[in-house]
């Protein structure tokens, strides 16, 4: 086997450390991409750029342990946050499929998006770990990006948005 040149190595190491997206800063514009919903239809996120709000918040699994209690915090809080007019879509990197059996078993009740190519994950630039979106959520106000948490809360997601909002 014959062994890599250090120098190709350290290009490969730069390219990946450039090729890495940031997660987008306050401020920033609702990225233009198109997005495949639970549902089958294809949506452009940014046909949301003038709701009053436009939650768009990412998750590892569909039916995992802490991605059913990020989703039922939502949910659960659903109401609370569509009187603040917010509009919620949910993202993963699973299938159509698994998109609308996790929506039916736990009753959700906004758009899951099933980002099975990672297009919406590298257009918002949340990182991945062995190929899954890690846990981030991103509130647009009319179009722009107001708040965001790249640690996201399971239970506590639609308590740190109403708080933030109540502000």
């Amino acid at each position: 086997m014959r062994k890599l040149s250090p120098i190709f190595v350290t290009l490969i190491m730069l390219f990946a450390k450039v090729a890495k997206a940031s997660p987008l800063e306050i401020g920033a514009n609702l990225p233009r991409i198109e997005a495949v919903l639970d549902s089958g239809e294809s949506k452009n996120l940014s046909e949301r750029e003038t709701d009053d709000y436009l939650l768009v918040y990412f998750y590892p699994k569909a039916n995992t342990p802490g991605c059913i209690k990020q989703a039922c915090s939502l949910r659960d809080a659903y109401e609370d946050l569509l009187g603040k007019g917010v509009t919620i879509f949910g993202v993963s990197k699973d299938s159509v499929k698994s998109q609308q059996s996790f929506k039916e078993k736990y009753d959700i009740p906004f758009s899951l998006v099933a980002d099975s190519k990672s297009k919406v994950i590298k257009a918002f630039g949340v990182p991945t770990k062995v190929g899954f979106a890690n846990r981030q959520a991103y509130l647009f106000k009319k179009g722009k990006l107001v708040w965001r948490d790249l640690a996201a809360s399971t239970v506590k997601q639609a308590e740190d948005i109403l708080n933030f909002l109540n502000e």
